[in-house]
């Protein structure tokens, strides 16, 4: 059935989502929980507090269009953190460093696919889980490919190792900053409490993910025509490189991008460091191995351009999933749809209850898919109604942190999801075929998950 199903341009799909939600805005009622500031500073829903706000305006017609530029200008920060990655990683590959050490572990490792994948997936869910990194991982995604594509396996092999990992690092996460720590502070709990059961459950999501990335990949390597991108030109990436000697400046260049990767997980586990800091990390990086190499900087300039370039498309998923958000804010019904969905829980028993939260906050993920202000927008209303229905709050937040780690491998509403799916040429179509058996599989398993943390008086 799904062979035979047409899915439009992923551009295509993302606007029919900004008309979807412009229709909701003009369906729903307009609503609003008046909010107050924490402790901490942030601002925070009231519970209790949801409200019509009458006489509303409706949205004009033309916000369908000047949606898109704001969308654009939302997600600057991403957007040009993007073009800077392409331009820097096309200036090192300029240098032919990248390719020769490819082609090296390529030599050394062909033959075990299985442990590139489980070693990938493993990289990426602790760092997603400690640090909460996920943008971060966009500079690595041309070099998994080649790496995949030199042991006979696709790009769609390739980005599962990377989001299937980093998504179920999110999902079970065990101090993830901008997840678990900001719901628990949201909802009243010790910083990094209830990490045991996070743990202990990490290993069967990462289990079950490993076992379907590893499935296709082997069902590729015995059959390439079988490839969910066989017939897409734009995800057939370049042929890996043949084995060559490496000269001293490119063990140089080398060395210096691995320097430049730890300063980057340094600075965003010590400093914060973001977007701004992260490019800036990146574009030096570029500067210093083109002169390491002796590159010209007219040949420096014109590699980065040509890599930055290639990024465009990219760019523009990026900005369309961010205009979906702002079309349900400007229509203020993200609080209404928070309203409504939480409603039926009150009226159902406490194991009922938990694994309602889990798909409630999947649901709203596809709304507001920041982890951080989905967890400021529903945990002040979920830790509340825990307490009514009977479970702990340690529960919601884990309902909370499955619902938007495993959505964020699946919701095209993820702007690090679609802007990888655009450097790999991936139509989101061929990849929602790919991910959503997993999604079933993982919500099922987040739902036992949910009932046992109640069962066992999680805290």
């Amino acid at each position: 059935m799904f062979n035979k199903l047409k899915v439009p341009h992923t551009l295509v799909l993302l606007y029919g989502m900004i008309l979807l939600a412009y229709v909701l805005t003009m369906v729903l009622p307009a609503g609003q929980f008046q909010t107050e500031m924490n402790d901490h500073g942030h601002e925070v829903v009231v519970p209790g507090t949801y409200a019509v706000i009458p006489d509303t305006e409706a949205l004009p017609l033309t916000s369908l269009f000047t949606v898109i530029p704001r969308g654009l200008e939302s997600a600057q920060g991403i957007i040009f953190f993007v073009f800077i990655i392409g331009g820097a990683l096309a200036v090192i590959r300029a240098t032919g460093a990248l390719d020769a050490a490819l082609a090296k572990i390529l030599k050394r490792f062909g033959g075990q696919p299985a442990l590139l994948i489980l070693m990938g997936m493993l990289a990426f869910a602790v760092g997603s889980s400690t640090i909460g990194m996920a943008e971060e991982y966009i500079p690595l995604v041309a070099i998994l490919i080649t790496l995949c594509v030199g042991m006979r396996m696709d790009t769609v092999a390739a980005v599962g190792i990377m989001v299937v990992g980093y998504g179920i690092g999110y999902g079970t996460a065990v101090m993830n900053p901008f997840t678990v720590l900001v719901a628990q502070e949201v909802a009243g709990l010790t910083p990094v409490s209830g990490m045991a059961y996070r743990l202990a459950i990490f290993l069967p999501f990462f289990a079950l993910g490993f076992y379907h990335v590893l499935r296709y990949a082997k069902m590729i390597r015995n059959d390439p025509g079988r490839s969910l991108v066989a017939d897409v030109p734009e995800a057939q990436p370049p042929d890996p490189p043949e084995p060559g000697p490496i000269s001293g400046r490119q063990r140089l260049v080398l060395l210096v991008t691995l320097a430049a990767l730890v300063i980057v997980v340094w600075g965003i586990k010590v400093h914060q460091w973001y977007f701004v800091e992260l490019g800036g990390v990146f574009f030096a990086l570029a500067l210093v191995c083109g002169l390491i190499y002796r590159m010209s900087l007219d040949d420096m300039a014109i590699n980065f351009i040509g890599g930055a370039g290639e990024l465009i498309g990219t760019a523009l998923l990026i900005g369309f999933a961010r205009a979906i958000e702002i079309t349900l804010s400007d229509g203020q019904v993200l609080h209404t749809i928070v309203n409504g969905l939480s409603q039926p829980l009150v009226a159902v028993g406490p194991e009922i209850s938990a694994v309602g939260m889990l798909f409630i906050q999947s649901i709203l993920n596809f709304f507001v898919p920041s982890g951080s202000g989905q967890a400021y927008v529903t945990m002040p209303i979920m830790a509340p109604i825990s307490d009514i229905v009977g479970v702990s709050r340690q529960v919601a937040v884990l309902a909370y942190q499955m619902g938007d780690g495993f959505m964020n491998m699946i919701v095209p509403t993820n702007a690090v999801l679609m802007g990888i799916l655009g450097i790999c040429g991936i139509p989101y179509g061929r990849w929602f075929r790919f991910i959503w058996p997993l999604m079933l599989q993982l919500l099922l398993l987040g739902s036992l998950s949910m009932v046992i943390a109640v069962l066992i008086g999680y805290q």
